[in-house]
């Protein structure tokens, strides 16, 4: 049977509140009797029971992360700088995948909170309505937002400024003389990738010579960029740079180029948005917009922390990582 708070205090010989106080450090214990309840501790091999605990304090150490896929290594590497953020604070992370479904996710919300977790990081799937955001709210525990304005007043948000990385992305193809360009992105009304689609298409019509660009939307993923990169060749054959919304739907776009003959960068640049890992080791190596995950993912679990440590008082804060080129193989100057 697992050893108990009560049998720690039988073989020491001091009462419950004592042992309590010994092992949490608390004040109230002469030294010699708090070295004597750690060795009784260690012998019995005592293992805190953090649900009991939690009781007590109406705290259960636990965070958890909703994200919308973690095979998008996007979100594994958020998730690893989380997780690692959480254990250096003797925190545990749970990880929840909504699937791109705003029902799931909100239901894993409703979940989270009948477990009394301390804080949720949401990467939401689709824009908050008034009522959802007073329903989070009112379950009292702080959430911070991955990639996703909120109001003001409402959820702490963190991200990269995507605007800026799309006005990167069309200013880039813009220089290399492309004005048959596309952007291939997810659904709309998609936050993060909403503001990477304005800057793209700002930074364009603010050129010298303006463009106006093909916008495509569909599934932000693999084959999402698979089946936006064959419409978009059945549609506008002479396309000769696509912008990819993720690193992901990039890699779906390179091989569907590939199956259709198209030669990258010769024939079509390609740029994406993330600089996950395996962005450097595709063929050809793809020229994308990095964002700092492992970063954001450490830094929206600190914000969570110190929200969690106000208690009623959780006034929202607000982070904006920058983003830069990575200028890879996939990119090619066009002359036409």
């Amino acid at each position: 049977m697992a050893i108990t708070i009560k049998d720690v205090a039988r073989e020491s010989g001091v009462n419950v509140s004592t042992v309590s106080r010994a092992l949490n450090g608390e004040y109230g214990v002469h030294a010699g009797t708090r070295e004597h309840v750690l060795a009784i501790a260690k012998r019995l091999h005592y293992r805190p029971n953090r649900v009991a605990r939690g009781l007590v304090t109406g705290r259960s150490h636990s965070l958890a992360l909703v994200v919308s896929d973690i095979r998008n290594p996007f979100f594994a590497e958020v998730a690893r700088g989380a997780e690692d953020a959480a254990y250096a604070a003797d925190y545990d992370l749970v990880l929840c995948n909504s699937d791109l479904d705003a029902e799931k996710q909100l239901r894993y919300v409703q979940s989270l909170m009948e477990k009394r977790v301390d804080g949720i990081l949401m990467n939401s799937v689709a824009a908050l309505s008034k009522k959802q955001v007073e329903q989070l709210s009112g379950f009292g525990v702080p959430i911070v937002l991955l990639n996703r304005a909120a109001p003001r007043n409402a959820f702490s948000t963190i991200s990269a400024d995507n605007d800026a990385g799309g006005a990167l992305a069309g200013e880039y193809l813009w220089k290399l003389g492309h004005r048959k360009i596309a952007h291939l992105t997810g659904p709309r009304h998609h936050g993060n990738m909403t503001d990477r689609a304005e800057g793209f298409v700002r930074s364009l019509a603010e050129a010298r010579k303006p463009v106006k660009p093909v916008i495509l939307h569909g599934k932000n993923n693999f084959q999402g960029g698979v089946e936006l990169a064959d419409r978009l060749l059945a549609l506008h054959p002479d396309t000769t740079a696509i912008f990819a919304a993720s690193d992901m739907m990039a890699f779906g776009v390179i091989r569907a180029l590939m199956d259709a003959g198209r030669r990258i960068p010769e024939d079509v640049s390609v740029i994406g948005f993330d600089n996950v890992e395996l962005s450097a080791i595709v063929n050809p190596p793809l020229t994308t917009i990095h964002q700092p995950r492992y970063e954001i993912g450490q830094a929206a679990v600190e914000i969570l922390l110190r929200l969690a440590g106000r208690g009623e008082h959780q006034a929202p804060e607000h982070r904006l990582f920058g983003v830069h080129l990575v200028e890879r193989k996939s990119c090619l100057e066009h002359t036409s």
